[in-house]
């Protein structure tokens, strides 16, 4: 049914609103990395200057334990190290070399880490201690040589947490220039083949824009929640979750999807108890969406593909839930769980393309490489098939190539 409120819409009526801030931003960018590529250092210190007022600088890591952190901050950032590690080392231990023989030889896959990798720890009011976990961590447990950390914050609790994650170096630079110093080299710094971590849209461009000539995880959008629930859902907690996600960002998005008009009423009118969380609504930091079915909410979830998806509709199988960055089974999972220590990680796909890709696991930092051996046997019956259909492509020294391997 259409909804008459004005703060309840019909989740067929509504559509992701996507950014147009990116091509300004792009074109900022890449003038900006032009001159880090022909400038070099110079370039980059000058950037560092007139953005954030400082200049490059490396800074030695210490022990976690020696920068005095109050003791109950510093043994939960250890213990959600640990759960992190944990997670990423129950990933690697799962990718496994693996070879099998047959008529022609014996052909397989192996995993090599990534050599050196950058990972950006984004500056600010508050120190990002989770994103120097959730980026470090599991390059470290690929077996990453080199783990660059590099942010425009020296926060001891940045540093503690990038010494505990296992950073070899640490760069204090922010910005788009930090990206390009990543990229390209800076003083003793060989470039890195791989740049990961968040950031505002000029350090995202800066990624998308090298990505010929880095990896990178994924250009990162504003964060988005959606939430499936039932009427039997705790409405205070998933208002909660909802702010929670609004915090981010003032683009962050949380989604609000049931099929019972009872529960999205009673949510709005907690909603409109105070003036903060009111405020979200009218800002659409939250959106409150009725389905006609069950089955409705499930196609509005698959088809939406939300960083992070909250299932607390005990009718709904986790089975029909096809795209999601990360999946939270019962109210008990707090998404903000995620976000710090449970253990997986919170890296993840957003504004749709949760539909293609995935978040930032210890994978993300390995290469996938075939390897092939064939015996004596096996180059002749290959060499009889390959040759055909060489011939049919007219490429001669192809052919000649097996040719001369057929007896």
């Amino acid at each position: 049914m259409q909804v008459n409120n004005s703060t309840i819409l019909h989740c067929q009526s509504w559509q992701r609103e996507s950014s147009n801030s990116h091509s300004d931003a792009a074109s900022k960018v890449s003038e900006l990395l032009k001159q880090i590529q022909s400038q070099g250092d110079a370039a980059v210190e000058a950037f560092s200057q007139q953005f954030d007022g400082f200049s490059p600088e490396w800074i030695e890591l210490k022990s976690p334990d020696n920068y005095g952190l109050e003791p109950e901050l510093l043994e939960a950032i250890v213990a959600a190290a640990s759960r992190i590690e944990t997670f990423a080392q129950f990933q690697r231990d799962k990718l496994v070399d693996s070879t099998y023989v047959d008529d022609c030889g014996e052909f397989g896959f192996r995993y090599q880490a990534i050599e050196r990798i950058g990972a950006y720890i984004p500056g600010g009011r508050f120190p990002l201690i989770s994103t120097a976990l959730m980026t470090l961590i599991p390059a470290k447990l690929a077996g990453c040589r080199e783990r660059i950390a590099c942010s425009p914050s020296d926060h001891p609790a940045i540093l503690a947490a990038a010494s505990l994650a296992g950073a070899t170096a640490f760069l204090k630079l922010g910005g788009a220039q930090a990206i390009g110093a990543l990229a390209y080299g800076y003083q003793d710094l060989e470039p890195v083949q791989m740049v990961v971590g968040p950031g505002n849209q000029y350090v995202n461009a800066a990624k998308q824009l090298l990505n010929q000539k880095i990896q990178i995880d994924a250009a990162a959008g504003p964060s988005e929640l959606l939430i499936l629930a039932d009427e039997s859902v705790n409405q205070d907690w998933v208002i909660a979750d909802m702010a929670a996600q609004a915090e981010h960002d003032p683009q962050a998005q949380s989604l609000l999807v049931s099929d019972s008009l009872d529960l999205l009423s009673g949510v709005e009118k907690l909603l409109r108890a105070t003036d903060e969380l009111s405020k979200l609504l009218d800002d659409k930091q939250i959106i409150l969406l009725e389905a006609d079915s069950v089955e409705q909410a499930i196609d509005f979830s698959n088809q939406y593909a939300p960083e992070h998806l909250l299932l607390a509709d005990q009718r709904v199988d986790q089975d029909l839930l096809s795209n999601f960055g990360s999946l939270f089974v019962g109210e008990n999972s707090a998404v903000a769980y995620g976000d710090y220590c449970s253990g997986p990680n919170h890296t993840l796909p957003t504004m749709g393309t949760a539909n293609r890709s995935s978040g930032l696991s210890v994978l993300s930092f390995l290469k996938v490489q075939s390897v092939q051996a064939v015996h004596e046997e096996g180059r002749k019956k290959l060499s009889a098939m390959g040759e055909k259909i060489a011939e049919a492509e007219q490429l001669v020294w192809h052919q000649k190539s097996m040719a001369v391997r057929s007896s």
